[in-house]
């Protein structure tokens, strides 16, 4: 199986953060223009990519801001007349400390979440298509947490619901243009953040017990599941929600933890 994305457009919005770096660096190193939104560091970083040359670009971009979006996606296309693939990456979460039950949870965290998880996918979706030809991709990162519910995350439990109907939705709609539109749903990921909240919260320890592989994934290990969704490899692949979480769903493991 060869899988290329020499010369495809690839456009990753969080790619500042651990999962979203992985995903620019395997893209880059297999010669794709990759474009790195996020809504800081991008623009520096992508700079450096192309002193080591690389094609990278970076806009600095809030993805709940439509009409900025909508400028970022039509000066891609401008510039280099397509967008092959999309992935939106861009996510957020509450820590350990404003977790909590329904009737106690933030009205902001609420509001905040589900404006950059669900309608920054949106947005980013909406305007991308457009620009997007046959043999285009589409790939949503969700999470394990939209399939099997964790406690006190109503909010991010909701949004990433949302993102996986959401993206079997557009897949019946742009299959017929010959786009195609797939899920990835992390597990718990060894990223900066994560390790940090491992360091410091000792509940987060239980759930390598609740792990079947017992470890964390890579972000490496995201970018490499994302990389086949995307290409030509997996071109009957559409509306597929997928977990990559080391068997965590398997039997329901996360909605005991």
């Amino acid at each position: 199986m060869n899988i290329s994305f020499k010369d495809k457009v690839v456009i990753i919005t969080g790619a500042s953060g651990g999962i979203g770096q992985g995903m620019v660096k395997l893209f880059t190193e297999d010669e794709a223009i990759v474009i790195m939104c996020a809504r800081r560091g991008t623009v520096e970083a992508a700079e450096e990519l192309r002193a080591q040359g690389y094609r990278a670009y970076g806009y600095s971009l809030d993805i709940t801001d439509r009409e900025a979006v909508k400028n970022v996606m039509a000066d891609v296309a401008e510039k280099f007349g397509k967008i092959d693939i999309l992935i939106n990456n861009a996510g957020i979460n509450v820590g350990p400390d404003q977790r909590n039950f329904v009737d106690n949870f933030s009205d902001e965290w609420w509001d905040k979440i589900l404006k950059v998880d669900l309608d920054g996918t949106y947005n980013c979706t909406k305007l991308a298509v457009p620009y997007m030809p046959e043999g285009s991709a589409i790939v949503n990162i969700s999470s394990i947490v939209g399939l099997v519910p964790l406690r006190n995350q109503c909010a991010f439990a909701a949004a990433k619901a949302a993102v996986n109907n959401f993206t079997q939705a557009i897949a019946m709609e742009l299959a017929p243009r010959k786009i195609r539109a797939n899920v990835i749903c992390p597990g718990t990921i060894g990223i900066a953040v994560t390790n940090e909240l491992w360091k410091e919260n000792s509940a987060m320890a239980g759930l390598l017990s609740h792990i079947p592989m017992g470890r964390q994934g890579t972000p490496e290990e995201i970018a490499n599941a994302t990389a086949f969704v995307a290409s030509d490899a997996a071109s009957y692949l559409t509306g597929a929600v997928i977990p990559v979480d080391g068997g965590w769903t398997c039997g329901g493991f996360a909605r005991n933890f």
